[in-house]
């Protein structure tokens, strides 16, 4: 456990404008601060030790609240748009001023210095500043924890001042309502207002290392999970929310090296974090038995609801949210690797939920269909998932993770396509969505069935099998697969009116075609050659 003995930093947040006259935790061990987050009334514990949380108004993140100050570093090199809002930079100083003068006033305040990247040449040193003790839990989850001699002299490359409980003036402050994320590259410093969802602080640092990593150390940041075998062999996973990202990865005949968030360097892949923060939704021991046993405690528990009478987590209750999560370090899944990092991948699989029944169960891909995919991000959300949605809808984020890109998609696509060129690596879709029709016609594809698929992958099972080409999408469908009837690998069998698949197949690609116009400008031309064919 790193708890270090050297001096509370007063004198360096002093220069943050943290006066330093209230009570500062600096350091603490989980044990304390689940103690401090119960004696504040933040929390209660569950049955099995972890601390469970509210996260307040929000229990997600609040993309159109996020902010880049636009400056001489960012001006030219941001690719503005919905998910990257700019700020101009007084704005930026203002509501430093206020986060500091509502922390100065706070009776006491928790800081705790971490790290990101588990590979040592692009570690990057972080000092969080929270008004929350449940938030330094989970910092001291999800982060890097420094030995004690690196504390000793800890130099913050970054700073996170946190404030989920100051409400801003929107007009006053430049922001469009009272909470809001605001990132200086120039001083290093991510400001959190009005917000205690604590994935605002993750995904803030991914962000910066999404901006700073490709431009500085020509290193691929990737929002993706990753695991090992045996042999050392790494496979790296991409999906969106509902994919099945983590629960794929989460194998336990593999080594996990982390569910979210890795860099891909001419050596290998490190992960950017020493910890999981899984959603937990319809969690089970059954499903998934790594993150349910991973739930124990210091482990921390955000929007979930007991069983009426117990403190025993009812994980598929919605009435907070579908966004329910847990954050725990990486040790409690014990088959994960330490150092967080592994070799060159071999295999690399994009995840997707189609809800329309169209996409194979699994196809291979060559370089620019998968940087084509890449920039896609596709999946489909189907009816109860979200308030509205009756039918399938499309979802399409970009490199499977748009709101923390900074940088133009087409720049991330490139690095995966020469990467990919250079190691000879195997690429392939994965639909574990729907077969024999769309959503309300056909049914699930069977875990199972997809468990199979990727361990034949991964054990090279599908290297010398036949393929056909699929006619609209022009990715190659295996014509068999160990474990998996023939007969699903090739969708529009499975379907019992073919001409109603073809439409559905025609309908779909039109929609990867109108997303893909507006990164048209900013990509390769083989990447443009390489969609689907309407």
């Amino acid at each position: 456990m790193s708890v270090s003995v050297i001096t509370n930093p007063k004198e360096d947040l002093k220069m943050l404008g943290l006066q330093g006259k209230n009570m500062i935790h600096y350091q603490q061990n989980p044990a304390k601060l689940v103690q401090d987050a119960l004696r504040l009334g933040e929390g209660e514990l569950n049955d099995t030790g972890a601390l469970v949380i509210r996260t307040g108004e929000f229990t997600g993140r609040s993309p159109k609240d996020k902010f880049t100050v636009k400056d001489e570093i960012t001006e030219n090199t941001v690719n503005w748009n919905d998910f990257n809002l700019s700020i101009e930079e007084k704005f930026f100083h203002l509501i430093h001023k206020k986060i500091t003068d509502y922390l100065n006033a706070r009776p006491e305040i928790w800081v705790r210095d971490a790290q990101a990247c588990a590979d040592p040449r692009y570690r990057i040193n972080i000092r969080v500043v929270n008004e929350k003790p449940a938030n330094d839990l989970f910092v001291y989850n999800m982060f890097l924890r420094p030995r004690e001699e690196e504390l000793d002299n800890f130099k913050p490359d970054w700073h996170i001042l946190s404030a989920p409980g100051l409400k801003l003036d929107a007009t006053e402050c430049g922001v469009r309502q009272h909470n809001a994320v605001v990132v200086s590259f120039k001083h290093r410093t991510v400001l959190i207002a009005g917000t205690g969802y604590t994935g605002e602080t993750k995904k803030s640092i991914f962000g910066v290392l999404n901006f700073i990593l490709p431009q500085n150390s020509g290193v691929l940041p990737m929002h993706c999970s990753a695991n090992m075998g045996k042999n050392g062999d790494t496979a790296l996973f991409f999906g969106l929310s509902g994919t099945g990202k983590t629960t794929l990865s989460a194998d336990p005949e593999r080594f996990l090296i982390g569910d979210d968030e890795h860099g891909w360097t001419d050596e290998g892949i490190f992960n950017f974090e020493g910890g999981c923060y899984a959603k937990c939704i319809d969690l089970t021991q059954e499903k998934e038995p790594q993150i349910f046993n991973a739930i124990r405690p210091f482990a921390l528990v955000e929007n979930t609801n007991f069983y009426p009478g117990t403190n025993r987590i009812d994980f598929s209750n919605r009435d907070i949210t579908e966004n329910t999560r847990v954050s725990y370090p990486l040790d409690h899944i014990s088959n994960s690797v330490e150092p967080a990092m592994g070799g060159i991948p071999r295999n690399v699989f994009f995840l997707t939920c189609d809800a329309y029944g169209v996409l194979p169960p699994i196809s291979r891909l060559n370089p620019a269909q998968a940087m084509y995919q890449f920039i896609s991000g596709y999946t489909a959300k189907v009816a109860g998932t979200e308030t509205g949605v009756t039918e399938p809808k499309s979802t399409f984020s970009a490199c499977f993770g748009a709101p923390f890109l900074p940088l133009h998609p087409g720049r991330y696509a490139a690095m995966l396509g020469e990467k990919l060129r250079r190691h000879n690596v195997r690429v392939w879709l994965v639909n574990t969505g729907w077969t024999g029709g769309q959503y309300g016609v056909g049914s699930r594809m069977k875990l199972s069935y997809t468990r199979a698929m990727i361990s034949a992958a991964l054990e090279g099972k599908l290297d010398e099998v036949p393929y056909e080409k699929h006619p609209v999408f022009g990715i190659e469908m295996p014509l068999n697969c160990p474990n998996v009837p023939e007969n699903l690998l090739n969708p529009r069998n499975t379907w019992n009116d073919k001409e109603a698949y073809d439409k559905m197949a025609i309908n779909l690609a039109k929609q990867f075609a109108a997303n893909f116009e507006k990164y048209a400008a900013g990509v390769q031309p083989e990447i443009l050659e390489a969609g689907p064919k309407i």
